[in-house]
Protein backbone atom coordinates (compact mmCIF):
# COMPACT_ATOMS: atom_id res chain seq x y z
CA UNK A 1 0.00 0.00 0.00
CA UNK A 2 0.99 3.62 -0.23
CA UNK A 3 2.09 5.86 2.60
CA UNK A 4 -0.22 7.30 5.18
CA UNK A 5 0.76 10.90 5.80
CA UNK A 6 0.46 12.05 9.39
CA UNK A 7 1.50 15.47 10.77
CA UNK A 8 4.56 14.09 12.56
CA UNK A 9 5.42 10.95 10.59
CA UNK A 10 4.73 8.73 7.63
CA UNK A 11 3.35 5.25 8.14
CA UNK A 12 3.58 2.52 5.54
CA UNK A 13 0.83 -0.06 5.89
CA UNK A 14 1.58 -3.67 4.95
CA UNK A 15 -0.76 -6.68 4.55
CA UNK A 16 -3.68 -4.31 4.79
CA UNK A 17 -7.35 -5.16 4.41
CA UNK A 18 -9.76 -2.31 3.74
CA UNK A 19 -13.33 -2.01 4.92
CA UNK A 20 -15.19 0.48 2.77
CA UNK A 21 -18.55 2.11 3.37
CA UNK A 22 -20.54 4.69 1.44
CA UNK A 23 -22.36 7.27 3.53
CA UNK A 24 -24.38 9.76 1.55
CA UNK A 25 -22.26 10.59 -1.49
CA UNK A 26 -18.92 10.03 0.25
CA UNK A 27 -16.89 6.85 0.61
CA UNK A 28 -15.07 6.12 3.86
CA UNK A 29 -12.39 3.53 4.55
CA UNK A 30 -10.59 1.99 7.52
CA UNK A 31 -7.33 0.02 7.38
CA UNK A 32 -7.39 -3.38 9.10
CA UNK A 33 -5.10 -6.37 9.53
CA UNK A 34 -5.66 -9.36 7.24
CA UNK A 35 -8.22 -11.88 8.51
CA UNK A 36 -9.01 -9.82 11.62
CA UNK A 37 -12.19 -8.28 10.20
CA UNK A 38 -13.84 -11.68 9.84
CA UNK A 39 -12.59 -12.66 13.32
CA UNK A 40 -14.15 -9.50 14.77
CA UNK A 41 -17.44 -10.00 12.91
CA UNK A 42 -17.69 -13.59 14.11
CA UNK A 43 -16.92 -12.58 17.69
CA UNK A 44 -13.57 -14.37 17.86
CA UNK A 45 -11.68 -11.07 18.16
CA UNK A 46 -13.06 -8.43 20.52
CA UNK A 47 -10.08 -6.04 20.79
CA UNK A 48 -10.48 -3.24 18.25
CA UNK A 49 -6.75 -2.47 18.43
CA UNK A 50 -6.05 -5.97 17.13
CA UNK A 51 -8.29 -5.31 14.12
CA UNK A 52 -7.23 -1.79 13.12
CA UNK A 53 -3.85 -1.02 11.55
CA UNK A 54 -4.38 2.63 12.41
CA UNK A 55 -7.10 4.25 14.51
CA UNK A 56 -8.34 6.59 11.80
CA UNK A 57 -11.08 7.01 9.19
CA UNK A 58 -9.96 7.74 5.64
CA UNK A 59 -11.45 8.91 2.39
CA UNK A 60 -8.70 6.94 0.67
CA UNK A 61 -6.29 4.73 2.62
CA UNK A 62 -3.80 4.13 -0.18
CA UNK A 63 -3.40 7.87 -0.82
CA UNK A 64 -3.41 8.72 2.88
CA UNK A 65 -6.45 11.02 2.68
CA UNK A 66 -7.84 11.25 6.23
CA UNK A 67 -11.54 12.11 6.51
CA UNK A 68 -11.90 15.63 8.02
CA UNK A 69 -13.92 16.08 11.20
CA UNK A 70 -16.56 18.31 9.60
CA UNK A 71 -17.27 15.66 6.95
CA UNK A 72 -17.52 12.92 9.59
CA UNK A 73 -19.97 15.07 11.56
CA UNK A 74 -22.04 15.72 8.43
CA UNK A 75 -22.08 12.07 7.31
CA UNK A 76 -22.25 10.18 10.62
CA UNK A 77 -23.70 12.80 12.94
CA UNK A 78 -20.66 12.51 15.23
CA UNK A 79 -16.89 12.90 15.27
CA UNK A 80 -16.43 10.04 17.74
CA UNK A 81 -13.94 7.85 15.86
CA UNK A 82 -14.77 4.69 17.84
CA UNK A 83 -18.47 4.94 16.99
CA UNK A 84 -17.75 5.65 13.32
CA UNK A 85 -15.16 2.87 13.03
CA UNK A 86 -17.55 0.36 14.63
CA UNK A 87 -20.30 1.34 12.19
CA UNK A 88 -17.95 0.90 9.23
CA UNK A 89 -16.75 -2.45 10.60
CA UNK A 90 -20.33 -3.69 11.03
CA UNK A 91 -21.86 -2.39 7.81
CA UNK A 92 -18.92 -1.83 5.47
CA UNK A 93 -17.75 -4.01 2.60
CA UNK A 94 -14.48 -5.86 3.09
CA UNK A 95 -12.03 -5.21 0.24
CA UNK A 96 -9.63 -8.12 -0.13
CA UNK A 97 -6.02 -7.63 -1.14
CA UNK A 98 -4.69 -9.49 -4.18
CA UNK A 99 -3.03 -12.09 -1.96
CA UNK A 100 -6.16 -12.59 0.16
CA UNK A 101 -8.35 -12.86 -2.94
CA UNK A 102 -6.00 -15.47 -4.40
CA UNK A 103 -6.03 -17.45 -1.14
CA UNK A 104 -9.83 -17.26 -0.94
CA UNK A 105 -10.22 -18.50 -4.53
CA UNK A 106 -7.78 -21.35 -3.85
CA UNK A 107 -9.65 -22.38 -0.72
CA UNK A 108 -13.03 -22.27 -2.49
CA UNK A 109 -11.58 -24.28 -5.39
CA UNK A 110 -10.32 -27.06 -3.10
CA UNK A 111 -13.56 -27.14 -1.09
CA UNK A 112 -15.62 -27.45 -4.28
CA UNK A 113 -13.45 -30.32 -5.57
CA UNK A 114 -13.86 -32.15 -2.25
CA UNK A 115 -17.66 -31.74 -2.38
CA UNK A 116 -17.77 -33.07 -5.96
CA UNK A 117 -15.62 -36.05 -4.96
CA UNK A 118 -17.97 -36.82 -2.03
CA UNK A 119 -21.16 -36.48 -4.09
CA UNK A 120 -20.16 -38.44 -7.19
CA UNK A 121 -18.99 -41.93 -8.16
CA UNK A 122 -18.22 -44.09 -11.14
CA UNK A 123 -21.70 -45.59 -11.75
CA UNK A 124 -20.22 -48.99 -12.67
CA UNK A 125 -17.80 -49.45 -9.76
CA UNK A 126 -19.48 -47.04 -7.31
CA UNK A 127 -16.01 -45.77 -6.41
CA UNK A 128 -15.34 -42.08 -5.86
CA UNK A 129 -13.01 -40.05 -8.04
CA UNK A 130 -10.12 -38.20 -6.35
CA UNK A 131 -10.26 -34.36 -6.39
CA UNK A 132 -7.15 -34.24 -8.64
CA UNK A 133 -8.92 -36.22 -11.37
CA UNK A 134 -12.03 -34.06 -11.09
CA UNK A 135 -9.87 -30.92 -11.28
CA UNK A 136 -8.21 -32.17 -14.48
CA UNK A 137 -11.62 -32.87 -16.07
CA UNK A 138 -12.98 -29.44 -15.16
CA UNK A 139 -9.90 -27.75 -16.63
CA UNK A 140 -10.43 -29.75 -19.83
CA UNK A 141 -14.03 -28.47 -19.87
CA UNK A 142 -12.72 -24.92 -19.20
CA UNK A 143 -14.98 -24.67 -16.16
CA UNK A 144 -14.61 -21.34 -14.32
CA UNK A 145 -14.22 -22.02 -10.59
CA UNK A 146 -14.05 -18.33 -9.59
CA UNK A 147 -16.84 -15.85 -8.80
CA UNK A 148 -18.87 -18.42 -6.87
CA UNK A 149 -21.51 -17.69 -4.27
CA UNK A 150 -20.17 -20.61 -2.27
CA UNK A 151 -18.12 -23.80 -2.71
CA UNK A 152 -21.33 -25.88 -2.60
CA UNK A 153 -23.03 -23.78 -5.29
CA UNK A 154 -19.98 -24.06 -7.53
CA UNK A 155 -19.68 -27.80 -6.88
CA UNK A 156 -23.32 -28.43 -7.88
CA UNK A 157 -22.79 -26.39 -11.04
CA UNK A 158 -19.67 -28.44 -11.85
CA UNK A 159 -21.49 -31.74 -11.17
CA UNK A 160 -24.15 -30.84 -13.74
CA UNK A 161 -21.45 -30.24 -16.33
CA UNK A 162 -19.47 -33.39 -15.50
CA UNK A 163 -22.61 -35.58 -15.64
CA UNK A 164 -23.65 -33.97 -18.92
CA UNK A 165 -20.27 -34.22 -20.69
CA UNK A 166 -19.17 -37.63 -19.29
CA UNK A 167 -15.42 -37.11 -19.85
CA UNK A 168 -15.26 -40.19 -17.64
CA UNK A 169 -18.24 -42.21 -16.33
CA UNK A 170 -19.67 -40.18 -13.46
CA UNK A 171 -23.00 -39.92 -11.62
CA UNK A 172 -24.21 -38.15 -8.52
CA UNK A 173 -24.97 -40.37 -5.54
CA UNK A 174 -27.17 -40.42 -2.48
CA UNK A 175 -27.34 -42.79 0.50
CA UNK A 176 -30.28 -45.14 0.93
CA UNK A 177 -31.27 -45.52 4.57
CA UNK A 178 -34.01 -46.97 6.73
CA UNK A 179 -35.23 -44.72 9.56
CA UNK A 180 -37.21 -46.31 12.39
CA UNK A 181 -38.80 -44.02 14.96
CA UNK A 182 -41.93 -43.80 17.10
CA UNK A 183 -44.94 -42.65 15.12
CA UNK A 184 -45.77 -39.99 17.75
CA UNK A 185 -42.29 -38.45 17.42
CA UNK A 186 -42.39 -38.68 13.62
CA UNK A 187 -45.66 -36.74 13.42
CA UNK A 188 -43.96 -33.81 15.21
CA UNK A 189 -40.74 -33.94 13.16
CA UNK A 190 -42.00 -35.09 9.75
CA UNK A 191 -42.06 -31.67 8.08
CA UNK A 192 -38.56 -30.70 9.24
CA UNK A 193 -37.09 -34.10 8.31
CA UNK A 194 -38.50 -34.01 4.79
CA UNK A 195 -37.55 -30.38 4.22
CA UNK A 196 -34.00 -30.49 5.58
CA UNK A 197 -32.59 -34.03 5.74
CA UNK A 198 -34.54 -36.38 3.48
CA UNK A 199 -34.09 -36.00 -0.28
CA UNK A 200 -36.66 -38.57 -1.40
CA UNK A 201 -38.99 -41.00 0.43
CA UNK A 202 -39.22 -44.43 -1.22
CA UNK A 203 -41.57 -46.05 1.28
CA UNK A 204 -43.25 -45.27 4.59
CA UNK A 205 -44.83 -48.00 6.76
CA UNK A 206 -46.34 -48.11 10.24
CA UNK A 207 -45.32 -51.11 12.33
CA UNK A 208 -46.70 -51.47 15.89
CA UNK A 209 -46.56 -47.81 16.81
CA UNK A 210 -43.33 -47.15 14.92
CA UNK A 211 -42.79 -45.62 11.50
CA UNK A 212 -40.27 -47.15 9.11
CA UNK A 213 -39.13 -44.83 6.33
CA UNK A 214 -36.88 -46.01 3.50
CA UNK A 215 -35.45 -42.92 1.86
CA UNK A 216 -32.57 -41.30 0.00
CA UNK A 217 -30.42 -38.69 1.72
CA UNK A 218 -27.35 -36.62 0.92
CA UNK A 219 -24.29 -38.34 2.48
CA UNK A 220 -23.36 -35.21 4.43
CA UNK A 221 -26.74 -35.33 6.22
CA UNK A 222 -26.25 -38.84 7.63
CA UNK A 223 -24.60 -37.84 10.91
CA UNK A 224 -27.22 -35.18 11.67
CA UNK A 225 -30.04 -37.57 10.77
CA UNK A 226 -28.58 -40.35 12.97
CA UNK A 227 -28.29 -37.96 15.93
CA UNK A 228 -31.83 -36.70 15.42
CA UNK A 229 -33.20 -40.24 15.23
CA UNK A 230 -31.30 -41.21 18.39
CA UNK A 231 -32.81 -38.24 20.25
CA UNK A 232 -36.23 -39.52 19.13
CA UNK A 233 -35.35 -43.00 20.49
CA UNK A 234 -35.08 -44.33 16.95
CA UNK A 235 -32.39 -45.57 14.59
CA UNK A 236 -30.95 -45.15 11.10
CA UNK A 237 -29.71 -48.13 9.09
CA UNK A 238 -27.64 -47.68 5.91
CA UNK A 239 -29.03 -49.83 3.08
CA UNK A 240 -26.78 -48.57 0.27
CA UNK A 241 -23.83 -46.18 0.48
CA UNK A 242 -24.00 -45.07 -3.16
CA UNK A 243 -27.35 -44.96 -4.93
CA UNK A 244 -27.04 -43.46 -8.39
CA UNK A 245 -29.17 -40.37 -9.00
CA UNK A 246 -30.43 -40.84 -12.57
CA UNK A 247 -32.44 -37.63 -12.53
CA UNK A 248 -29.79 -35.25 -13.82
CA UNK A 249 -32.05 -32.24 -13.37
CA UNK A 250 -32.52 -32.65 -9.62
CA UNK A 251 -29.38 -30.96 -8.29
CA UNK A 252 -30.79 -28.92 -5.44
Amino acid sequence: MGKINQPSSQIRLTNVSLVRMKKGKKRFEIACYQNKVQDWRSGVEKDLDEVLQIHQVFLNVSKGFVAPSDLLEKSFGTTDLDKIILEILKKGELQLSGKERSQQIGKLHNEALTIISMKCVNPKTKKRYPPTMIDKALKELKFNMTNARSAKAKALEAIRLLVEKQIFPIARTQMKVRITIQNKAYVKEEKELKETLIAEVESEDKIEGDVEIVCLIEPEHYKQLAEKAKNMKGSVEVLDMAVIDDNNSSFN
